[in-house]
């Protein structure tokens, strides 16, 4: 049974920074793409950032060159640090992966950035 555990919100000033985990399991975590996605209240969830098995990564425009996203494959963990948050990037953060066509999410870590 795949599972998916985030961890790492918190509330966080504007100009800082965080580090979210996502660790899986049931699964072998080394051959899958890794997403993390976000929704803010009355939005949409949107993608974020998104890892390959081989390590090619993607980000949303809006979060390039603040947020990193990583893979440890001897944790089965995926990683995205966020620096230079601002109030925009308040959200529920999922971390995501396909498998068999069907999409898995965890249950959510809250990131408020606030003053």
């Amino acid at each position: 049974q795949v599972q998916l555990v985030e961890s790492g919100g918190a509330l966080v000033q504007p100009g800082g920074s965080l580090r979210l985990s996502c660790a899986a399991s049931g699964i072998i975590f080394s051959i899958y793409a890794m997403r993390w996605y976000r929704q803010a209240p009355g939005k949409q969830r949107e993608l974020v950032a998104s890892i390959t098995a081989g390590d090619r990564t993607y980000y949303v425009p809006s979060v390039k060159g603040r947020f990193t996203i990583s893979r440890d494959n001897a944790k089965n963990t995926v990683f995205l640090q966020m620096n230079s948050l601002t109030p925009e990037d308040t959200a529920v953060y999922y971390c995501n992966l396909r498998h068999d066509g069907v999409d898995y999410w965890g249950q959510g870590t809250q990131v408020t950035v606030s003053s």
